[in-house]
């Protein structure tokens, strides 16, 4: 970027803007984050409701190394800021079928629990498939995930030529499918790529990555629920000297010519030289008034519900994380996607989180999260306000039914599309633009949106994508755009 960037202001403390804001304190910046909300976090939100700490956002930790990069930026360790705990196995996936399978990340212990579940060819099937997937990551980890990407042509070289001899730019669903052919193990190796929003069979092998990130590198769970990971950044930018506005939601961008001067508020003005927009694809349109102009409107991903439950007791057969798979797959995506419906068969994500940390819900509670991949706003307006509550209560249902809840459970909350467009997320959806081909990489929006103005993107609708690793490396490469 031209011109000076010595005062920076964030908009937004999601964990895109804090990880932009560390790493921009780090290299000298002065940097301001003006927040809307009364606490850091963004869509990785909270709430306590009756005693129980709910969070309201992604339940998932991968990569923890890329909170240490934050951190170090600033000085400091994520083991001082942070318990991390590692959760063991890392997914239990149940099936139709009444089937089982831990997901562990530990190599011997994963192949041996395929071999008793599947059998021994398959267990052979699981170490290529894993040998794939850490090769897959390292070649896409620096150039293709942690790189500033201004033209395709940033892609060419040995790593593109290494990525396609790896079948990256074929399909999610049949590059798996070349090492496993039980089709349940094949469902646990590309449900991710619902994360990215597209289908598996429709997204490209390159979205591995994401398996690799949980099956081989691991999960990992924060002591407090996953408040505490903005929390802990936002105190770590504090005490480096970022300044902090909750509560303040900015209105407006002041501009002299193509630069933005300044940063306007319902009752402040905060003068800059240059501006990290980390506040997801529709409140940074309006602040620009206005996106770059693509040749194909932006695709977006699915949305989710997501119920708040509590409960006596937690079931026997549940692990911090269950996927509960129905007999349906392909249709299932087909209903959500292209058709606009809910699904008729549906596989649900299960997190009980007080089963790794039990203060998280009252003495003799446990608190479970519910996710249910739906239609956005775009695909399917339904009347959520009528549907939502009802919906609701049909998931508890089908997962009394399925004996992952016991009969009892008392509901806390749900988050549908209605809620999630009021967050300001675009087609109501939090897992912003979907990862077609046309919607990554280079041809994903551009967080430098205007090459001559002082405005950079952070998040998940910018580069590299969508979900907790991605959006804190799109922290970082904005602040890389702003070095002095």
């Amino acid at each position: 970027m031209r011109g000076r960037t010595d005062s920076v202001v964030v908009v937004g403390a999601g964990l895109a803007g804090l990880s932009a804001a560390l790493h921009l304190r780090g290299a000298g910046h002065q940097v301001t984050v003006v927040e809307q909300r009364g606490h850091p976090g963004g869509l990785a939100g909270r709430s306590d409701v009756d005693g129980h700490r709910l969070d309201t956002g992604p339940t998932v930790l991968t990569m923890p190394e890329l909170l240490d990069e934050a951190f170090s930026a600033v000085g400091q360790r994520l083991s001082d800021r942070l318990e991390l705990l590692p959760l063991h196995p890392a997914y239990r996936a149940t099936f139709a079928d009444g089937s089982a399978l831990d997901v562990h990340t530990d190599a011997e212990r994963m192949e041996q629990e395929v071999r008793d579940f599947a059998g021994g060819r398959e267990a052979g099937g699981y170490r290529r498939l894993r040998a794939w997937l850490t090769r897959l990551h390292e070649v896409e980890r620096e150039r293709f995930i942690g790189a500033n990407l201004d033209s395709p042509l940033d892609l060419l070289g040995r790593d593109l030529a290494a990525l396609a001899a790896l079948g990256g730019f074929g399909s999610l669903s049949r590059a798996v499918g070349r090492f496993l052919d039980d089709p349940r193990l094949r469902r646990v190796f590309t449900f991710q790529s619902l994360y990215a929003g597209v289908a598996p069979r429709d997204a490209l092998a390159a979205y591995a990555v994401i398996a690799y990130m949980d099956t081989v590198a691991g999960v990992w769970f924060p002591r407090g629920g996953m408040r505490a990971v903005p929390q802990a950044l936002a105190d770590a930018a504090l005490d480096a000297g970022v300044e902090f506005h909750y509560d303040t939601e900015v209105t407006a961008l002041e501009r002299a010519g193509s630069r933005v001067t300044a940063v306007r508020t319902a009752g402040d003005r905060i003068p800059c030289d240059a501006v990290v927009l980390a506040t997801g694809p529709a409140q940074s349109t309006r602040l620009l008034h206005g996106r770059p102009r693509r040749p194909v409107p932006l695709r977006w991903s699915p949305s989710a519900v997501v119920v708040h439950l509590s409960a006596p007791e937690a079931s026997a057969d549940l692990a911090h994380h269950t996927i509960s798979f129905g007999e349906a797959w392909d249709g299932t995506f087909d209903e959500i996607i292209r058709a606009g419906r809910l699904m008729s068969d549906p596989s649900l994500l299960l997190t009980t989180p007080s089963l790794t940390d039990p203060a998280l819900a009252p003495a003799g509670r446990h608190l479970h999260y519910v996710l249910a991949p739906c239609p956005n706003l775009d695909s399917a307006p339904l009347r959520w306000d009528a549907l939502g509550p009802r919906y609701a209560d049909e998931l508890v249902a089908e997962l009394t039914r399925r004996k992952l809840l016991v009969t009892d459970v008392t509901r806390l909350a749900t988050t549908t599309p209605d809620d999630w467009a009021t967050l300001g997320q675009a087609a109501g959806t939090p897992f912003s633009a979907a990862h077609t081909f046309g919607q990554t990489g280079p041809f994903r929006p551009r967080n430098l949106p205007h090459r001559r103005g002082n405005v950079v993107l952070a998040g998940s609708g910018t580069t590299p994508g969508v979900g907790i690793p991605p959006v804190l490396i799109s922290g970082r490469l904005a602040a890389e755009r702003l070095r002095r």
